[in-house]
């Protein structure tokens, strides 16, 4: 495993033992978090695969610039850390988004080609609203320890296993997520709440492999098949997973869908 930074993000990579496979992959990680969340199993899994699998911490987030005044980065400057982190590879890769790092893929694809996309329980074209709505009503705790979360406090352990695992997850692990978690800047979430919906019709020039978690609490299932809707594109649901699909006990599902739907792109 290898990190760089300086005054560039943060990308952790993971290369092959062999040669790699032409098409690299790029994962953006989702809110709260950094590229840390992929290090855990996917990195290595893909490598081990045959593909250099490099993971991106957004501006402000794990170790890249910006922590200090993260409330002033825009959803357009997550997609200019995508274009950056891109132009530095030696190919265009395939984007692996989850959660907010999904809706980023979204609005980087308007203006952007690119081999092909995973959305993993993104934040769907339509934005945040409905969900947050949502959670308002089904889950008014988790909620409000997010919104904590959000202003720079910390959310309790519970609500981060609530948030991400509908599977069992050791204290050890939870703890350990925990200490990576971070607050979110508050004109990103606003911006996927009201501004700048992604453009479906750019969006969809680019194959598409859309994944959910039956047990999602924060961008439930049907929000994930509307997502599919738009981009004319199959729902891929995992029965009893929640939101953290990358980190729960049956990440290897996930991933073997993602490694299968690659092959067949090549």
């Amino acid at each position: 495993m290898s990190s760089s930074r300086s005054d560039a993000c943060e990308v952790l990579t993971r290369l092959p033992a062999g040669s790699a496979r032409p098409t690299p992959l790029l994962f953006i990680h989702g809110a709260y978090t950094a590229a840390w969340c992929w290090e855990e199993h996917f990195l290595p899994f893909f490598a081990e695969a045959g593909y250099a699998a490099h993971a991106l911490s957004l501006s402000g987030h794990g170790r890249s610039p910006g922590r200090s005044h993260l409330d002033s980065f825009s959803i357009a400057d997550y997609v200019r850390d995508v274009a950056n982190t891109v132009a530095a590879l030696p190919a265009p890769p395939v984007l692996v988004g989850h959660s907010m790092g999904g809706f980023v893929v979204q609005k980087y694809l308007e203006d952007h080609e690119a081999p092909g996309a995973v959305l993993m329980c993104a934040v769907p074209p339509q934005g945040l609203m409905s969900a947050a709505l949502g959670m308002m009503f089904s889950k008014p705790g988790m909620m409000q320890d997010l919104n904590s979360l959000l202003s720079g406090g910390k959310a309790s352990l519970e609500t981060l296993r609530e948030a991400l695992f509908a599977q069992p997850v050791s204290l050890d692990d939870l703890k350990r997520y925990y200490k990576g978690s971070q607050s979110e800047s508050h004109r990103a979430i606003w911006d996927m709440s009201l501004f700048g919906m992604p453009r479906a019709s750019r969006v969809k020039r680019t194959p598409l492999l859309v994944q959910g978690a039956e047990f999602d609490h924060l961008i439930p299932a049907s929000l994930v098949e509307m997502t599919a809707r738009t981009y004319d594109v199959d729902a891929n649901i995992f029965p009893g997973m929640g939101h953290g699909l990358m980190l729960e006990r049956d990440w290897k599902k996930p991933a073997q869908q993602i490694l299968d739907w690659l092959e067949e792109l090549e």
